[in-house]
């Protein structure tokens, strides 16, 4: 058996990944890859054999604490399964070693330091009970302790129109009756995001919206939970998306300016918290009523898409991934870039950098394939969109130290005034035709035409929570949230 201190010499194996799932779907290759196993949880991964002063830079980065393994003979023989976190997120890896007795190695060493990590965080829980009790009181107080208000409830809302329904939920437009002011209400099942293992991912977009105020970012003004419901109460943001609302295929490089750099303002902020957005692309971004751009995430597909249309709706658009993240490399800030340089250059070109029907094909294009431009732009649209499209992530416009910096510097920006662009100074090239706040004309038809279902209030407890409710709650600590203090 292996002993916990020599597990970072001794496991220096040559592995083989099998590439990920992507938007639901397999690239169906292996990768080679030589993997370290770290004492600390750290299970990284090199193209190449490392030498000591290649350990710093590796392709692959995954932590093995409160992971979960599993053995099995397909794809492949000698193949073993590893669910573990990778940032924020629950994802799932797959890998293949030339023999049984490998697997059992790696499987036990794996293990070992997963226990290890776990007795570790135990008898620092043990340690502290107190701090570990408050933490427990902080976690179940709700809004109306910490506001001195009753807590928010589905029963303070009038529910009004269908705006999008998906896998996960549905949104809803709501007015809140103390207020009446109107709000989007993302109404998400409980169960549906635990069997997707969409914890993490939920849980961090809760933590990233009620810590981030930006004017071209969504706000969030309440979050509350039900027996079997997560609930965000969001900005109503009318405007529609971003690129349905106009009949041109194209927009002018001066349009294209406009929005391009209140994209920039908001991720230069959110990349000042230490937040990536990882995102980008033309379905998440907005138009407030004054047409101004609003980076929002519903997190809904459509409903009965056939499969013909899956292309061009898939949840996390094949489309717009960095060839970083396609490669399985730790990626980082520049990746939100290469999304910056997708949706500009459909703005001005009419159609995306990379594109064909068979994934495969598409991927190959986005890491290998260079960009072409139509005669028409100009040779800073040009300069700025290949910056902003380099393959390598170091080398990538903004992906230096400086970050937004270096595109705010760039000469197709180098008349706007950043300051101006943050406090919406600028005149929008668009404004959308909306009369009142309940317009939904650029809504889909699909979902505003339909009939609101929701449980009814009386279901609950005067706190929103079903009695029963006790095994679902603990994934969702510290949910609740108001806006109310800070506005």
């Amino acid at each position: 058996s292996l002993s916990v201190a020599l597990l970072s010499e001794s496991l220096l194996f040559k592995i083989r990944i099998f590439w990920q799932k992507l938007s639901g779907e397999y690239i169906k290759n292996w990768r080679p890859r030589y993997f370290l196993l770290k004492t600390d949880g750290s299970f990284i991964g090199y193209k190449e054999k490392p030498q000591e002063a290649d350990l710093a830079y590796p392709l692959n980065n995954f932590s093995v604490a409160k992971c979960q393994l599993m053995k099995t003979e397909r794809p492949k023989p000698n193949t073993f399964i590893i669910r573990c976190l990778q940032w924020t997120t629950v994802i799932e890896r797959t890998f293949h070693v030339d023999s049984p007795d490998e697997r059992d190695e790696w499987s036990e060493a794996i293990q070992m330091v997963a226990d290890k990590l776990q007795r570790q965080e135990e008898e620092r829980i043990q340690c502290s009970p107190t701090s570990h009790m408050d933490n427990m009181a902080e976690e179940e107080m709700d809004i109306s302790t910490t506001h001195h208000k009753r807590k928010v409830t589905m029963s303070d809302f009038d529910y009004l129109k269908l705006l999008g329904k998906g896998t996960f939920g549905k949104v809803i437009l709501v007015r809140e009756k103390a207020s009446g002011k109107y709000y989007a209400m993302k109404i998400l099942k409980k169960e549906v995001i635990i069997a997707k293992d969409e914890v993490a991912h939920t849980l961090t977009e809760s933590r990233v919206l009620k810590n981030t105020r930006h004017p071209f970012l969504t706000s969030l003004k309440y979050s509350f939970q039900t027996k079997d419901r997560l609930c965000f109460v969001m900005e109503y943001v009318n405007g529609g998306e971003l690129f349905s609302i106009y009949r041109e295929r194209v927009f002018s490089e001066e349009r294209t300016r406009f929005y391009g750099a209140e994209i920039v303002s908001a991720l230069d902020y959110l990349h000042s918290a230490k937040i990536v957005y990882r995102d980008l692309k033309l379905e998440n971004l907005m138009l407030d009523k004054d047409g101004h751009i609003k980076i929002t995430d519903f997190g809904l597909c459509k409903e009965g898409i056939t499969d013909a249309a899956t292309m061009k709706t898939f949840c996390g658009t094949p489309e717009y991934l960095a060839p970083e993240v396609l490669e399985d490399n730790d990626y980082g800030r520049a990746v939100d870039w290469w999304g910056l340089g997708v949706v500009t250059y459909e703005m001005m070109c009419g159609r995306l950098p990379f594109y064909n029907q068979d994934h495969e094909k598409l991927f190959e294009l986005i890491l290998m394939e260079d960009i072409k431009f139509p005669r028409t732009l100009s040779t800073d649209a040009k300069s700025l969109l290949s910056g902003l499209l380099i393959k390598d992530p170091n080398k990538r416009l903004g992906g230096g130290p400086d970050d937004a910096k270096e595109i705010m510097r760039h000469s197709f920006f180098c008349l706007v005034d950043w300051q101006d662009v943050y406090n919406k100074k600028l005149l929008p090239p668009f404004k959308p035709q909306v009369a009142s706040e309940t317009d939904t004309r650029y809504f889909d038809e699909e979902f505003t035409a339909q009939t609101i279902t929701v449980t009814p209030p009386e279901k609950f407890d005067e706190d929103g929570m079903d009695c029963l409710d006790n095994e679902r709650r603990p994934h969702f600590p510290q949910f609740s949230y108001s806006a109310s203090g800070r506005e």
